[in-house]
């Protein structure tokens, strides 16, 4: 498979950036800095009630009080607007590495099946009796099954990628999880009842709301271990885009570091899957705007690059979702499919008009 965006910056063929892109690059990671920080504080002001900038801090700085602003800032708020900027920041930053390991920018962090397998767990869940003898873990039941379903799907892929070296085999095995656990859905959708088949679909949807802060400890602990661990591997990133033999010689163990971007890509994908529910296009097309933005397919910049971009997304597609009827709230794939679908599509025309 061709690589689809050549590798520039340093530690990928460019030993040292102008001013100018330095420059560029400072800028951007600012912006999007500043930019995060704003649509936070929008989306714990603005709601279905909003309130001034005063009261909300005023809550902040009084998480003790029993007022109803009090609650509804620490309590749904605040934990939501958290929660969509690392949701973001982790699907992007997977999506980022699953362009890397297939070395083409039209995949996105769902392509292997693990929102497939997340979702046909939930539907077991939610459409059958099953959950009734699992009272006991209420009201995380959702999740836990989540994540027992994405990485499940995630160890049978990881035990083919042993195995397969080809990534187009890979990606088919991936494929083909996704249409079984697909085809399960569907037969326990058809099976249910019609309350639980609405109560399913919103979830398959996707949304921040009604995240708990035990749920934001468990993203930031798990998910910035991982993010970590992706920023360490940067080089090695940078050296597997510009092929596998050229990785090779640079010292890099193929067969572990292949293992190890299809596991920290589907760990992260799994995560914000299973507390949040499937968020569609946001690790196809961010990874995209970052390359763009930075002027660069260097991977120790695209990472923390591509995290900013998808908190920044994530927020604004949820910050619309929420308040563009409300007190009707919209599905947020919707949001970010009407953001990411004509990026994705004018990469497609810019990669025709090349050939």
């Amino acid at each position: 498979m061709t690589t689809a965006v050549p590798a520039t910056g340093p530690g990928a063929g460019e030993s040292c950036p102008p001013v100018r892109a330095v420059r560029q690059r400072t800028f951007v990671f600012a912006a999007a800095t500043v930019l995060v920080l704003l649509f936070m504080v929008l989306n714990v002001r603005i709601g279905s009630v909003s309130y001034s900038g005063g009261q909300v801090l005023h809550a902040i700085l009084h998480p003790d009080a029993s007022d109803n602003l009090t609650f509804i800032v620490w309590k749904i708020r605040m934990p939501r607007a958290i929660a969509a900027v690392l949701g973001g920041a982790f699907l992007a930053v997977s999506g980022l590495l699953m362009q890397v390991y297939f070395r083409n920018p039209i995949v996105g962090p769902f392509i292997l099946g693990i929102s497939s397998g997340a979702t046909v767990m939930v539907s077991v869940v939610m459409l059958t009796t099953v959950g009734l003898g699992f009272a006991y873990f209420s009201p995380f039941l959702n999740t836990l099954a989540a994540c027992i379903g994405a990485y499940a799907v995630m160890a049978m892929v990881v035990a083919v990628a042993v195995r397969v070296r080809n990534g187009v085999t890979l990606l088919i095995v991936g494929l083909m999880m996704g249409y079984l656990c697909g085809a399960a859905t569907a037969i326990l959708t058809a099976l249910a009842e019609k309350e639980q088949i609405k109560g399913f679909v919103l979830w398959q949807l996707g949304s921040f709301s009604g995240f708990k802060w035990a749920e934001i400890g468990v993203l930031v602990g798990f998910g910035g271990f991982l993010l970590a661990c992706i920023y360490l591997l940067s080089k090695p990133l940078n050296a597997f885009l510009l092929g596998e033999d050229y990785a090779a010689s640079m010292g890099v163990n193929i067969r572990r570091f292949r293992i190890l971007i299809l596991l920290f890509a589907s760990s992260l994908a799994g995560l914000v899957t299973a507390m949040a529910g499937p968020v569609a296009f946001i690790g196809l097309a961010v990874p995209h705007m970052a390359r763009l933005s930075l002027g660069t397919s260097d991977n120790r910049i695209l990472v923390p690059g591509a995290c900013l971009m998808g908190g920044l997304v994530t927020s604004m597609c949820d910050l619309i979702a929420r308040n563009t009827l409300s007190p009707v709230e919209l599905p947020l794939s919707a949001i970010t499919a009407f953001f990411g679908a004509p990026v994705v599509i004018g990469l497609l025309l810019k990669r025709g008009t090349k050939s």
